[in-house]
């Protein structure tokens, strides 16, 4: 008869993975996923009641969803600023209890005003925390994460070097793999274009963007000359009016279809979200870039956009002194450029972030 202490008994790897409030808190943790699965990890994620995150992720196979209770954090006053808290408190409560029956080897946060309750239910259950920061300057959430976290991911190597707790680790841009497995005449015909015309990608978000949906459509006229046009315009940000103009065709969020537009898209008209610059960057798309302004924003997209311009990658254009006959101008010149934005794009090489990252979190969870 075996002794039971001679006996090792198999306990399969978990992971508890948060973030949301938009698909940039999502998408990686969207690249996760499918790797976590062929290495064997059990996959818990905790999100929000109603957020995008629910939607991206609660039917995807082998992972489990929890919801939480969550309040958002504000830096302008409103109303639910005196009743969030109450609901961050209870996030944090139901995050504690479901760390503590999930047991899990580690936490992996991607942001968002969900995910705090959830790495200070991990700390108060001495389970580790890894988070990722993908803008130039870490967001709110993550700073008020920080300090119950063991490590914080960075994409940019500037944003490692501005942290002093001295828990930066620059890591890249992790970027889904199916993104680049499109195939451009699918996503041609899928569309209805015939390729005759360039390909323009507008995109302000999975939240959208009104300024960017209204600019771009006063200059529509002008723009179908020139273009194709393949506009993402955001939840609730569809115009009844241009369902049937040649030439353009909009939706609210593309998903499954992705891989294949991104593969026929020529250039791309867009808020500059880190994760979103960066796919696009991953699959040499020249851009002109419109940031959320300091009025609208802490300022991360300028930054944003600031590196990529900087880097030779884009155009930017300033939404707070838009100029009709500027944002014309600069799509030309992009175009015209196109060959020369494609080669310094192709030059960049980012290794793998997403091993780097996957050892990192073995790394933590250890």
């Amino acid at each position: 008869m075996t002794s039971t202490s001679n006996v090792r008994l198999y306990q399969p790897k978990r992971i508890v993975l948060t973030g949301g409030g938009s698909a940039g808190h999502v998408s990686v943790n969207l690249a996760l996923i499918p790797v976590l699965r062929e290495q064997g990890w059990s996959i818990d994620y905790i999100g929000s009641e109603n957020g995008i995150e629910k939607e991206l992720i609660a039917n995807l196979p082998g992972v489990s969803y929890h919801a939480i209770a969550t309040g958002k954090l504000r830096r302008y006053f409103s109303l639910q600023n005196f009743t969030d808290p109450f609901r961050i408190l209870k996030g944090v409560g139901q995050s504690r209890r479901l760390i503590r029956r999930l047991k899990p080897s580690v936490v992996f946060s991607k942001g968002g005003f969900v995910s705090v309750p959830v790495v200070l239910g991990a700390w108060m259950n001495r389970v580790p925390s890894l988070i990722h920061e993908s803008d130039y300057s870490p967001g709110l959430a993550n700073k008020l994460a920080l300090p119950f976290a063991s490590a914080l991911c960075t994409t940019f190597p500037e944003t490692a070097a501005s942290v002093k707790s001295g828990k930066a680790v620059q890591i890249g841009s992790v970027v889904r793999p199916e993104l680049k497995s499109g195939d451009a005449a699918r996503g041609l015909q899928f569309l209805g274009f015939t390729g005759n015309k360039p390909l323009l990608l507008a995109a302000g978000g999975s939240l959208g963007s009104r300024a960017l949906n209204d600019n771009l459509r006063r200059n529509l006229d002008a723009l179908l000359e020139q273009f194709d046009i393949v506009h993402l315009c955001g939840r609730n940000g569809l115009d009844p009016q241009l369902e049937d103009r040649a030439g353009y065709r909009q939706f609210e969020y593309v998903n499954e279809q992705l891989p294949d537009i991104l593969a026929a898209v020529d250039l791309v008209f867009s808020r500059a979200g880190s994760n979103a610059i960066f796919e696009f960057l991953s699959l040499g798309k020249p851009m002109l870039l419109c940031p959320l302004g300091r009025k609208q924003s802490r300022g991360d997209q300028l930054l944003n956009a600031d590196s990529f311009v900087r880097a030779g990658y884009a155009e930017v254009i300033d939404e707070e002194n838009w100029n009709d006959a500027e944002f014309l101008s600069k799509l030309d010149v992009l175009q015209r450029k196109r060959d020369l934005y494609i080669a310094r794009m192709n030059a960049a090489d980012s290794g793998d972030p997403l091993q780097q990252l996957l050892r990192q979190i073995e790394e933590t969870a250890s």
